[in-house]
């Protein structure tokens, strides 16, 4: 089973819970994995349409499929016997999902054991340093689980960076024709183009109607692309029974949604990007682009805790992006700003947030790649 001389072999096990950011995130770690390190992937994904919608490739009905390398089975529920054989050197299950106890009596047998990762959730809170990488005795089977933490620093995992993703985005953001040529392919006009050109991905709660008021009266012309089914109710209030519509400055145009290819070109394309949960907030670090992040909601507004921890590093004395970021997470201040004021604010600051992103990059470019990461410390733990 566990021999050095063929190939490792790894299995992921996604539960989708945040639609898109879950299984995001798993499929480029899987994609990963087998592309650049040649691994032979197992991803357990339980919804396949949330799947199909970021990688049209993926069929809904099967049970069993490879894509793009990876064999994707679809986990249906708990049960299932298993053997040694069926269980994966290197075994992740993703942010704390419960893995079939038979996989996991079937780990407990193999001889060496796997190694057992929980992949946790992406945070600048101080305290994921000190939990990042501690082990986790199972409390009846002799098997041994470690939590790993993406991060920011280098006492975490790192992010998640391809091999080429970088080069690709530079390649891309130097040909203003590559640029024209994706945003035609979406319907986007030359006019709306030469526009200040704005991404939307944000959750439904999100004050999208009291922003594009605000970009609407702006001084400036401001094209907003929304994939489709984002912010629906409030997009269908501007746009109505069509896909793009223009009020004042403001024009909004409903996109397709995207696969991960394709969205990371729209964030390389756009001037501003608005994303949310995990996924898309890590592609847009990469972008090089201005970005707004839209956080998951936790209980009791633990979210905010998360969110000011992150602005507190990446945001560092530009209050304009602070004090938008906390805005658009509802986030009240003392004396809550009005949007035409923020965005004005924060309009101003985008040349120094750019340049700033540089910075930013070469930082977590140092703490290395997250699946590199991840495999020096399984080996380390073999």
């Amino acid at each position: 089973m566990h021999n050095d001389q063929r190939s490792t072999t790894l299995a992921i096990f996604c539960k989708v819970v945040d639609n898109f950011g879950d299984i995001g995130i798993c499929w480029r770690l899987a994609r990963q994995f087998h592309r650049e390190h040649g691994i032979a992937v197992t991803l357990w994904v339980d919804d396949l349409a949330s799947f199909r919608r970021i990688w049209p490739g993926v069929s809904v009905d099967a049970g069993e499929q490879v894509v793009d390398g990876v064999r994707v089975l679809h986990w249906r529920d708990q049960d299932g016997v298993y053997a040694p054989a069926d269980v994966a050197d290197i075994v992740i299950e993703f942010f704390g999902v419960d893995i079939p106890p038979g996989y996991v009596a079937a780990m407990a047998q193999c001889e060496p054991r796997p190694v057992w990762i929980n992949y946790e959730g992406l945070s600048a809170e101080e305290w994921v340093e000190g939990c990042h990488a501690l082990p986790s005795m199972h409390p009846r089977l002799k098997l041994t689980k470690h939590f790993f933490f993406p991060g920011f620093t280098d006492k975490t995992g790192g992010l998640l960076r391809e091999r080429d993703l970088l080069d690709a985005r530079d390649r891309f953001q130097a040909d203003a024709a590559a640029r024209a040529d994706f945003l035609a392919r979406l319907g986007v006009g030359k006019d709306e183009m030469a526009a200040l050109t704005v991404s939307l991905f944000c959750y439904p709660h999100a004050p999208v109607a009291a922003l594009f008021a605000a970009w609407q009266a702006g001084d400036r012309p401001v094209t907003c692309l929304v994939p489709q089914g984002v912010a629906h109710e409030q997009v269908a209030a501007f746009v109505g029974a069509d896909a793009v519509a223009t009020h004042g400055n403001l024009t909004v145009r409903t996109i397709p949604f995207l696969s991960q290819d394709d969205y990371d070109r729209l964030l390389w394309a756009c001037d501003v990007n608005f994303v949310r949960g995990e996924d898309s907030w890590v592609r847009a670090q990469w972008a090089g682009r201005p970005f707004i992040w839209h956080i998951y909601p936790q209980d009791e507004n633990l979210h905010h805790v998360k969110l000011r921890a992150f602005l507190q590093k990446y945001a560092e004395n530009l209050d304009s992006l602070i004090d938008f970021s906390l805005r658009w997470n509802g986030v009240e201040g003392d004396a809550p700003a009005a949007w035409p004021a923020l965005w004005t604010s924060l309009q101003a600051s985008l040349p120094t947030i750019r340049s700033r992103d540089a910075e930013w990059q070469a930082r977590m470019s140092a703490n290395g790649d997250l699946v590199r990461n991840l495999l020096d410390f399984a080996r380390s733990l073999r």
